[in-house]
């Protein structure tokens, strides 16, 4: 089994020498390419300069090595960012969700020992080092108590929670570097959204309250089980909780189409109470917060450090648009994109026709889902390349790039990430008839604005 374990660099000194080797290595890499490119009589643009393989390994590498903010911060757009950023960027983003390094087992005692005492392992009967999972901003240990209880440890890295601002800053920084970002884009307000959520990530404390609530909201759904946290060990940097077995949810892309049907058709349900009844939500649609207990038929749910409450207003501008689509009101439909905030006035202004044609694609494909009952196949891509054909003009206009609010961005990154773990399950399910419960209904009125 090849050795994951690499030290976690700790110290701001550390860590911000290690995004200047980082940007470094893509200046060299970079020159190099151009040299070539001009050697053959041909004239680079930035973007291609940097955007090359040995570059994406450098920034994988060492992004994989720093952990915390700096590779949180990939995956939190890489789940959704493939029709939108170049490929290479979004193959390095991508990457970023399987890469994590460990710590040694020599920092990981010592981290250990900080948090519960230099004799930890008195209190376990066993405490596996090697890690059974590691991600951004910590891994997980399996361990057994004295009573024969079963545990999933989760560990945060050291230096993680103080590093998260000067991290985002060193991301956006290197996008800017790139020239992959349009100079006029404001990206402030989801950097500064991305560091309070990774504050909140960071703290196990509040992440063990989350799961607790979870466990309350969802008491009465036996398809879901979700691991209940050891107040005893539980520390701001370790959460222990029951070890709960489950297979990847990934593995039910392999079973029988009712099993996926029934799999994929919970966790959409899910999602649309979690906007619409419960008014909070767990936002990290990370395809390993989920397991499948095959024998059970039950999804087990994990890590809730990125729950957090929606805004009433952001589920009712979410309702009116399922209402626009149900009534397949073009002119609704983008209205309510507008108020979302999915497209900008000056968007519209200018690729006003686009949009509509973009719009029918879309009602016509989701037209499949009736008459009522009839089932979505999530498995049809057949409109995504007309999609992306007529979103090219779109996105080439660089001066005209727009951000969603950052709440509505991460509300639809885990409805995105659900969808496209049901396009994974090739599900089938009745879509319209289980979304129409809730566009109905009455929310506060909208903002007054002008679609153009």
């Amino acid at each position: 089994m090849t050795d994951r374990s690499r030290r976690v660099p700790k110290t701001r000194l550390t860590r911000l020498a290690a995004f200047g080797q980082m940007a470094g290595g893509i200046a060299a890499g970079a020159l190099g390419e151009g040299a070539r490119k001009l050697a053959k009589g041909e004239r680079p643009q930035l973007s291609e300069l940097i955007l090359t393989p040995a570059n994406a390994r450098r920034v994988t590498d060492q992004l994989a090595r720093l952990r915390g903010a700096a590779m949180k911060l990939g995956q939190m757009i890489s789940l959704d960012a493939g029709d939108v950023l170049p490929p290479e960027l979004t193959e390095i983003l991508a990457r970023l969700r399987e890469a994590a390094n460990v710590m040694p087992p020599r920092q990981l005692d010592r981290v250990l020992a900080e948090q519960w005492g230099p004799d930890w392992r008195k209190q376990f009967a066993r405490f596996e080092t090697r890690p059974i999972a590691a991600a951004s901003i910590g891994q997980v240990h399996r361990a057994v108590l004295p009573s024969g209880r079963e545990l999933a440890v989760k560990v945060q890295y050291p230096g993680v929670a103080n590093s998260i601002d000067a991290d985002i800053d060193n991301v956006a920084a290197l996008l800017r570097y790139s020239g992959l970002l349009p100079v006029g884009l404001d990206i402030r307000p989801l950097l500064a959204e991305a560091k309070r959520q990774l504050h909140e990530e960071a703290d196990y404390l509040r992440e063990a309250e989350q799961m607790r609530r979870y466990r309350a909201l969802m008491a009465e759904d036996a398809r879901f089980v979700i691991p209940e946290p050891l107040d005893d060990l539980l520390r701001p940097t370790i959460l222990p909780m029951d070890f709960v077995a489950g297979a990847p949810i990934e593995t039910v892309a392999e079973a029988d189409q009712a099993t996926r049907d029934e799999v994929a058709s919970a966790l959409l349900s899910l999602v649309l109470r979690e906007l619409f009844e419960f008014g909070y939500m767990q936002t990290d649609p990370n395809f390993g917060n989920f397991r499948w207990q095959k024998d059970q038929g039950r999804i087990v749910l994990l890590d809730f450090g990125a729950a957090r409450a929606i805004a009433p207003e952001t589920a009712a501008s979410y309702r009116r648009l399922l209402r626009a689509g149900l009534d397949e009101d073009p002119a609704k439909l983008r209205a309510a994109l507008l108020e979302i905030g999915f497209v900008s006035e000056a968007q519209l202004t200018r690729h006003g026709a686009t949009f509509d044609e973009m719009i029918e694609i879309l009602l016509a494909h989701v037209a499949q889902s009736r008459p009522e009952g009839a089932l979505f196949d999530f498995s049809d891509r057949s409109f995504v390349e007309a999609l992306r054909d007529r979103a090219a003009p779109i996105m080439a206009d660089r001066a005209n790039w727009h951000l969603p609010p950052a709440q509505t961005l991460f509300v639809q990154r885990k409805i995105s990430g659900t969808a496209l773990l049901s396009v994974r399950m090739r599900a089938q399910m009745p879509l319209i008839e289980m979304v129409r419960p809730y566009a109905e209904g009455e929310d506060p009125d909208p903002p007054q604005s002008s679609p153009s």
